[in-house]
């Protein structure tokens, strides 16, 4: 806890901050630079879920020789009925492994695993490795994924779903990304991994390693992005119902003002400038509370990112991915969630939306 207490203090001090590292624009690398640096080298995306479809159609509409390797079923329906053409750029993820100078590794983590021992063999030296999320690389001990030494390994990570990448793609703009060169065997991986960033329409990208982004990405996706933030929700809602406040009130008060008001004015203007911008009442809890809020949850945090350094999180995720029963067993934990009181007052909400 005093650890926990000096980092608090350290991390809470408003000395003044300069962002020293160095971030990619699109207009450095444009897509004819881009274009130029990939060059005639064939691009494979296994798998077609969020990301897998997301970069490969930005990548085919971006003019790059892309074809996508699936399993029958599904996934291959929905390529299908997005245009691609089966033997022609829809092929076999083996097939597709074995065209692809650059194969992008975008199946589940627990399908990687499963396919990784063909799919290692069909890498040729000189090859590019693509990764969009650095689990299976940063716990070999656990996944077995050790890429061969003869090929490059890179890594580029949107900071949003696949559905973001593809929407904003849509609209003309871009989302940010990390990349990361895991493995450079030709010298040229990591202009290789900012032209495939910007070639699958990011608007800008900034340097980690695969093991940053694996500890940042899990810690947030359990604490601020989604774990933390439902049970925030939760936690507030079901507290305002014991209080006596109607369902719609609770729901107000918690989730729409959020999300339909206060959300989408922080990411335009910041935190600094909503404070300033809301009635004194607000501003004076805000201020007054935030610090509390900071206190009690840096060590939830850090025991979650212990947790995910550690391996303990990865070990519980492919343990469960790995189970056949997964699937219903998610659908029942999720089954909970979406009939809590919380989430059914929203369903009917959300229809009362102008």
């Amino acid at each position: 806890m005093l650890q926990n207490r000096i980092l608090y203090r350290c991390f809470s001090t408003t000395k003044p901050f300069r962002l020293k590292e160095k971030i990619y624009q699109r207009k450095e690398f444009p897509l004819e630079k881009c274009e130029q640096i990939i060059g005639k080298k064939k691009i494979a995306v296994l798998g077609y879920g969020p990301q897998g479809r997301g970069q490969a159609l930005n990548l085919r509409d971006n003019g790059f020789d892309v074809c996508v390797g699936l399993r029958k079923g599904n996934s291959w329906d929905s390529a299908v009925e997005d245009g691609w053409v089966e033997n022609q750029n829809l092929l076999s993820i083996e097939d597709a492994a074995r065209t692809g100078n650059i194969v992008q590794y975008l199946l589940s983590d627990a399908a990687q695993i499963t396919y990784w021992p063909k799919i290692k063999l069909l890498l040729n030296p000189k090859d590019t490795l693509y990764f969009s999320h650095g689990l299976g690389l940063t716990f070999p001990e656990q996944t077995d994924i050790i890429p061969p030494k003869d090929i490059d390994v890179v890594l580029v990570a949107p900071k949003g779903s696949g559905l973001t990448v593809r929407n904003h793609f849509l609209k003309g703009k871009g989302i940010n990304a990390s990349f990361a060169v895991h493995q450079d065997v030709s010298g040229e991986a990591k202009n290789t991994s900012l032209a495939l960033a910007f070639g699958i329409g990011c608007g800008h990208a900034f340097e980690t390693t695969t093991e940053k982004e694996v500890y940042s990405d899990l810690t947030g996706e359990r604490c601020v992005l989604m774990g933390l933030i439902q049970g925030a929700f939760s936690a507030q809602y079901n507290l305002l119902r014991k209080k006596g406040h109607s369902p719609s009130e609770a729901y107000n008060e918690t989730v729409e003002e959020a999300l339909e008001s206060l959300f989408p004015l922080i990411s335009e203007n910041g935190m600094d400038w909503m404070f300033e911008n809301c009635s004194t009442t607000a501003q004076r809890g805000a201020l007054d509370w935030a610090p509390k809020f900071e206190k009690i949850l840096y060590p939830m945090i850090d025991e979650c990112y212990r947790d995910v350094v550690s391996g303990k999180e990865t070990k519980i995720s492919i343990k469960a991915n790995s189970d056949p029963n997964y699937r219903h067993k998610l659908s029942e934990e999720l089954k909970q969630i979406r009939d809590s009181e919380l989430w059914t007052v929203a369903r009917e909400l959300r229809k009362l939306r102008p």
